[in-house]
């Protein structure tokens, strides 16, 4: 995935909107899987659920920390990344690749505006 082209929240998530449709894919920053460091468990939204703009969708536990996940963007989840499972490493591995967390239908995609774009995300970890 093109990182210039996605959208990113404070907390540390990523969003790329796919095309012209309505379809989004969300997942967790690189800075954010280092900052963790091995990710054990990932506990997602289920199919069906709607998630709601900066709300908590799930959690992902680290063997340093648990932290909540918040949903870049609302809509209804059509996909999550079963892989994450068995593999929950892949985030680590590959957050911006196999380590998507779920593809949700985007109910408003104008919150993408209110997200940081990759250099202002960059600006924000401190990364120039």
């Amino acid at each position: 995935m093109d990182v210039d082209k996605m959208r990113f929240s404070k907390e540390h998530e990523w969003v790329a909107a796919e095309g012209s449709d309505k379809m989004a894919t969300v997942g967790i920053t690189e800075y954010a899987a280092g900052e963790l460091g091995d990710i054990v468990y990932i506990e997602l939204p289920e199919e069906g659920t709607e998630v709601k703009f900066m709300e908590p969708m799930g959690t992902i536990e680290a063997v340093k920390t648990v932290a909540d996940l918040y949903a870049p963007i609302s809509g209804a989840v059509k996909e999550v990344n079963k892989k994450l499972e068995d593999e929950p490493e892949l985030t680590n591995q590959s957050p911006y690749g196999e380590g998507w967390f779920i593809k949700v239908e985007m109910s408003d995609p104008s919150e993408l505006e209110k997200l940081m774009s990759h250099e202002e995300y960059q600006e924000m970890i401190g990364k120039e």
